[in-house]
């Protein structure tokens, strides 16, 4: 008979990402806030930093009649600065903002304690390393705080501290610390020194076996963020990270096995309804796509056009931006394309502004069939001239000529609804493509392909990724009509074949009748209801119990 799992009675999580949109981890946070709040009703507290002292954070409500007593009592007695409301997602869940501007004065202090009591190396610390651990530290100072105001060490309330990422983890030590009858969890979406050397150009996955993490940390300068991830990762009451492939990244280069995998799971209510609501949305999304590109390009691209899209950040090579480029080229060159493709590259970069001249023709309603002057980007960039992708389409002569049946469209900034271009979000703009690729070379999960079948638009991607390992693991590899997802074997040595797969892979899509068409987005969409958090909150319940009964136990040693 299984063993009952201990549950807790409060969860707190600490994150640089809590109410502060950066990247994925922003999605796992906030997406799961509705499952935890279903099940806690605000006995869960997100702890973010506070960076928006001076203007309105449309991601947070504050009350200020919420926990106020605390609040007070710790601004007079702890000298804890919080601002304390609602996380705007859904679910709405308890937010705590924490100023940790006031703990830079105690730095020196602090280091000499996460040395002193874990080992923890600060001495090499530069760049956000310092900033990361004084949220850290504060965070783990509300921690503590709450736990103690509220009397949870008396009640014998089970609670659970959760840490997100190397910035975090000086709050787990201190949580671990200062509060033994806390469980602790650290998780790593990615290892920093894992990153880095990917981010680096070194073969990450060929020589794994051989990397020394500490070595590779001392190489790349990272001694500091590799020292507090893996210090921690050994310390706390539980260990996990969100990908078998990242798992074996832990093992070789943190010296630790994760504990429990905590799959990314997703939330799919911002999709809309299937019917007449999804329909026009897909349709508004398409007919924006392909009037700024035929206003750009100057062209008369219709809706029978093949769209085709990478999104996600400008980590070029890691995100497989590289591979993407080079695969699309390798279909305009293609004798047996039949039809015309519009490739988009959304990624944010370094914008300057949306261009003036794209901007005119589109108010004016201009359909005059003359390409702007550089045919491939919508916003000019501040670094231009050393632009990433368009070196790599210069060198590769994609320039977006009349007769290419494939052209690129570069869409540099953030589809934040006011870009003053599209004015739509990511989302808005998503449902309207037909085929996504997100060829990852280092992608501990990739939220992007899960919201690419989220949205039912069928996509590529890769081994590398820990979202398409895992749909590898429950689908299989062979590839059919029909598909929601294919998956691009990915090594460090095989970028040639990988190219030539993807473009064959996007010729078979082009060659696919509407009924298959619609039984891959059917298939894709069937994909992404196996990975709502419902189904992957288990994985969490486990790491709860494992946390609590570490701490049952250190607790009973006193």
């Amino acid at each position: 008979m299984p063993k009952k799992l201990l549950t807790p009675d409060y969860v707190l999580e600490a994150s640089w990402e809590v109410c502060n949109k950066v990247g994925g981890i922003y999605t796992v946070l906030s997406t799961r806030a509705k499952t935890l709040q279903e099940r806690m009703a605000d006995k869960v507290l997100f702890i973010g930093p506070d960076f928006w002292t001076n203007k309105e954070n449309p991601l947070f409500k504050e009350n200020k009649t919420l926990l106020a007593r605390w609040r007070k009592h710790a601004l007079r007695e702890e000298g804890l600065s919080m601002r304390i409301g609602r996380w705007m997602v859904p679910g709405q869940p308890i937010a705590v903002l924490v100023d940790f501007e006031p703990f830079f004065a105690q730095k020196n202090e602090i280091y000499a304690w996460a040395w002193d009591h874990y080992g923890v190396d600060s001495l090499h610390a530069y760049g956000d390393y310092d900033e990361a651990s004084m949220f850290a530290w504060a965070a783990g100072r509300v921690v503590e705080s709450f736990y103690r105001y509220y009397g949870l060490e008396l009640t014998g309330e089970r609670v659970v501290f959760q840490a997100h990422e190397w910035m975090t983890c000086l709050a787990a030590l201190y949580v671990q610390q200062r509060c033994p009858a806390v469980g602790t969890i650290f998780t790593t979406h990615a290892t920093s020194i894992g990153r880095s050397i990917a981010g680096n150009g070194k073969p990450l996955y060929d020589c794994m076996e051989g990397y020394d993490g500490d070595q590779m940390a001392q190489e790349l300068n990272m001694q500091s963020k590799h020292s507090v991830e893996k210090q921690t990762a050994h310390a706390v009451d539980c260990f996990t990270t969100v990908s078998d492939i990242t798992d074996r990244e832990c093992r070789q280069l943190l010296g630790k096995q994760a504990d429990v995998v905590l799959m990314n799971g997703f939330e799919n209510d911002f999709v809309p309804q299937m019917g007449r609501p999804f329909d026009a949305a897909r349709k508004r999304a398409r007919k924006s796509l392909l009037t700024v590109a035929n206003a750009l390009m100057g062209t008369s691209l219709g809706d029978d056009t093949l769209l085709v899209s990478i999104g996600g950040r400008y980590e070029y090579k890691n995100k497989g931006i590289d591979l993407f480029v080079e695969a699309m080229n390798r279909l305009r060159l293609d004798s047996r394309l039949d039809r015309e493709v519009l490739a988009l590259v959304m990624v944010p970069a370094w914008v300057k502004e949306p261009r003036a001249d794209l901007q005119r023709k589109l108010q004016t309603k201009n359909h005059e069939q003359v390409p702007l002057g550089d045919p491939r980007i919508t916003h000019l960039l501040n670094n231009q001239d050393q632009d990433c992708l368009l070196g790599q389409m210069n060198w590769l002569g994609m320039y977006n000529r009349p007769e290419d049946k494939v052209k690129l469209m570069f869409v540099p900034c953030y589809l934040d609804g006011n870009d003053g271009i599209f004015n739509l979000h990511y989302y808005q703009l998503l449902i309207g493509m037909d085929l996504c690729i997100f060829p990852s070379y280092y992608e501990p999960w990739g939220y992007t392909p899960l919201e690419s079948v989220a949205f039912h638009v069928p996509c590529i991607t890769t081994d590398l990724a820990g979202f398409g390992l895992w749909v590898k693991g429950v689908y299989g590899n062979e590839r059919r009509k029909g598909d929601g997802v294919r998956i691009v074997h990915r090594t460090d040595q095989n970028f040639d074949r990988a190219a030539s797969e993807i473009r064959d892979d996007v010729l078979d899509f082009c060659r696919m009748d509407a009924t298959q068409v619609e039984q891959s987005r059917k298939t894709a969409a069937a994909i992404a209801e196996k990975a709502l958090w419902k189904h992957f909150f288990k994985y969490y319940q486990q790491a709860y119990d494992i946390a609590l009964r570490k701490a049952k136990g250190r607790v009973a040693k006193f």
